[in-house]
């Protein structure tokens, strides 16, 4: 009778507890609970539309989660720069306009009740604005050292993450939020701006965007710690102005460039390395995105949209006992 390892001319590791982050086709046996398992992967996920945005725009700035989202700013500005919308799961309703009116990639973090704005550009200028949201109207929070527009944003108003960006030039600058104010964090290896951001303060994720030089999407990734950044698995398809959601090891990134009108293409991240999963109904570029990997929302885009898209599951690595037939 011929053995595992005559038919696969694979190794199978003995261990007591399962790995904390196996890859695809990694097969083990389990001591404690005598099973062999392996890694496998599920059926990737579906996107389905939502409620339109009342205001068509791109460059938007998004918190919250799926069924209780936030869309502010966007172009043209000041036109449409200062609105804000609610989403509370099938349609969106008018929110406390920002103070500053801005689009192109602003930073966001938080809830749809408590959530944080910061950055982005006033079509003139970019700035170090930050406003805070109470879910009803928008104050004055601490302005970031650096002024920079299409940058990203992650974690919760009291405790928010921004990084990279464009001054100009492009940056790396990493900036921490108190709920008061900023402070300087770890600098990105990999300087750019348009980039797709996820997670929190100290668990930060940070993928895809623009460098120049050279003038180029990027497809790298990088993982933040709290204090420094560190390289992840690239993204499949180098890309920028694309939108995230979820943690730093169960990301989504969709949608971004090239092509100049926008891209669909949806991966999902388990802290290792990105896997391609089911694309948006809509190819777009600099749009909004919040919530979890399995539990997402798109919406808007450049130049001009209003198109909102609900992601539900994600076709990532999933353990699985390996029984007799």
């Amino acid at each position: 009778m011929s053995t595992y390892n005559q038919i696969f001319g694979i190794k199978v590791t003995a261990v007591t507890s399962n790995p904390s982050n196996p890859i695809k086709g990694q097969v083990w046996f389990n001591t404690t609970d005598a099973a062999m398992r392996y890694q496998s992967v599920t059926t990737s996920g579906a996107w389905a539309s939502g409620g339109n945005l009342a205001t068509a725009r791109g460059g938007i700035g998004g918190a919250g989660t799926q069924t209780s989202g936030l869309a502010f700013g966007g172009n043209p500005v000041p036109t449409n720069g200062n609105k804000t919308e609610e989403y509370d799961g099938t349609s969106w309703t008018a929110g406390g306009n920002l103070g500053t009116a801005r689009y192109l990639g602003i930073g966001g973090a938080g809830t749809q009740t408590s959530a944080a704005a910061f950055g982005g550009s006033t079509g003139t200028a970019n700035v170090g604005v930050t406003e805070e949201y109470d879910g009803t109207s928008w104050t004055a929070g601490g302005t970031m050292a650096t002024a920079r527009g299409r940058l990203a944003g992650c974690g919760t108003q009291t405790s928010a993450l921004a990084f990279g960006g464009v001054g100009p030039p492009p940056t790396g600058a990493t900036e921490e939020y108190n709920g008061t104010s900023w402070t300087a964090g770890g600098t990105m290896a990999t300087a750019r701006y348009a980039l797709g951001g996820a997670g929190t303060q100290t668990s930060a994720l940070v993928f895809g965007g623009f460098t120049n030089p050279p003038a180029a999407p990027s497809a790298a990734t990088e993982e933040y710690d709290g204090t420094s950044w560190t390289s992840g698995g690239n993204l499949g398809t180098a890309r920028y102005g694309l939108a995230g959601a979820g943690t730093q090891t169960s990301a989504l990134g969709f949608g971004g460039a090239p092509p100049v009108s926008g891209t669909a293409a949806t991966e999902a991240y388990n802290g290792t390395s990105w896997t391609a999963d089911t694309s948006m109904a809509t190819a777009r570029l600099y749009l909004g995105g919040c919530g979890t990997q399995t539990s997402a929302l798109a919406f808007g885009a450049y130049p001009g949209s209003a198109a909102t898209e609900e992601f539900t599951g994600a076709g990532l690595p999933t353990t699985k006992n390996i029984t007799a037939s």
